[in-house]
């Protein structure tokens, strides 16, 4: 059941619900503003409608698989192994020939599906770095950096917690180009070419 699980997850995951939006649009997102799939360049190139149906159904790609995996009574490995599989999907997913976005939004369904009320305190660290910075990446850096650390606070079993190191770090190496923007002070602010 934990495979059917995970290739279950893999799959919904790999769903590009931006780059058919996109397409709904008359528009391929992967050559329009930032090249991105994820919400914040649909938001940009679509409309902010369409940014926030793509934030929403990212962030269920990867609290379904999940949510269905505790449903299901398999344990926390099942789940964290469903929640992984979810976000890979979305960074690598089979149906756009393994390109895909920068899994923010999915990061933030699976950690809704396995810590809530940690989820809830990394919201805050996202919303009080955009307040200070006003720069989504860093943002979304941060507070997926804070991951692991607040699932090691709650007590969380030692799978959940080894997930969400592993989300936050794909999440930091997925965001190298901003990084370098970063450096270089480059980055715009308030999201404007950042990209979940």
């Amino acid at each position: 059941m934990e495979i059917v699980i995970v290739v279950f997850a893999y799959l919904l995951g790999s769903v590009p619900v931006g780059y058919i939006l996109g397409a709904r649009a008359g528009i391929d997102v992967r050559k329009a503003g930032s090249g991105n799939i994820g919400a914040t360049n649909v938001a940009r190139v679509i409309g902010k409608r369409q940014g926030i149906a793509t934030l929403i159904a990212d962030a269920l790609k990867g609290f379904i698989p999940v949510f269905i995996a505790g449903h299901l009574s398999l344990g926390s490995r099942a789940m964290a192994l469903a929640g992984a599989a979810a976000f890979l999907g979305h960074l690598y997913p089979v149906f756009l020939g393994f390109h895909g976005g920068k899994g923010v939004a999915t990061a933030l369904g699976v950690f809704l599906g396995l810590a809530p009320l940690t989820t809830l305190f990394l919201i805050i660290i996202f919303a009080a770095a955009m307040l200070a910075t006003r720069i989504v990446s860093l943002s979304s850096m941060i507070a997926a950096a804070a991951a692991p650390i607040m699932l090691w606070v709650f007590s969380y079993p030692p799978d959940v917690i080894g997930t969400g190191a592993f989300l936050a770090f794909m999440i930091v190496w997925r965001h190298r180009a901003n990084i370098k923007r970063l450096a270089e002070g480059a980055e715009p602010r308030f999201g404007a070419s950042s990209r979940l």
